[in-house]
């Protein structure tokens, strides 16, 4: 939830005029509960959009994470028909089985990180040749997972595509 990857995500929905929830998986800082990596997780951003749900009435429900947060949000999204639009920033396609990103329907962004040691965009449409075509793609060049010296163009680029998509539906 406190890197600076996150927090300049949010950042980006945000002035694009969006509300945003961040919050820690269970077991990360200090939240409570376990963290199991197998799944457990998604009731975790389950009660997160509920929570919007809550706060927000009658608001279109976005996900989206980093890293693992992005594996998560991939998994979750096509068992929960709230989610509209889905951001999934470092997808770690090197580190875990994202082969359900086939079944995401939700339209979305992928971005990812040009020398990403958990996977690359080359990486990802490698092992998944037949993304959905409702997935953008996009890779910010010379960066590690954490975009480190370029977290600024990471918040523009988040920026410039929920700007895109908020635009389309009017």
């Amino acid at each position: 939830m406190n890197t600076t990857a996150v927090f300049r995500s949010a950042r980006g929905l945000e002035e694009a005029g969006l509300a945003v929830l961040r919050f820690n998986f269970r077991g990360v800082g200090k939240s409570a509960g376990v963290h199991d990596g197998k799944g457990a997780e998604e009731q975790d951003l389950r009660a997160a959009l509920d929570y919007m749900e809550r706060e927000f009435p009658g608001v279109e429900l976005w996900a989206g994470g980093f890293s693992f947060g992005s594996r998560t949000s991939a998994s979750f999204a096509p068992k929960d028909a709230r989610i509209r639009r889905i951001l999934l920033v470092a997808l770690p396609v090197r580190a875990y089985d994202c082969s359900f990103i086939r079944h995401v329907r939700q339209p979305g962004l992928i971005l990812m990180a040009g020398k990403d040691e958990f996977g690359t965009l080359a990486e990802l449409k490698d092992q998944y040749p037949e993304l959905p075509a409702n997935l953008e793609t996009d890779e910010i060049p010379d960066t590690n997972h954490f975009f480190e010296t370029r977290t600024q163009e990471l918040q523009a680029r988040v920026r410039s595509w929920a700007e895109r998509c908020l635009a389309a539906r009017t």
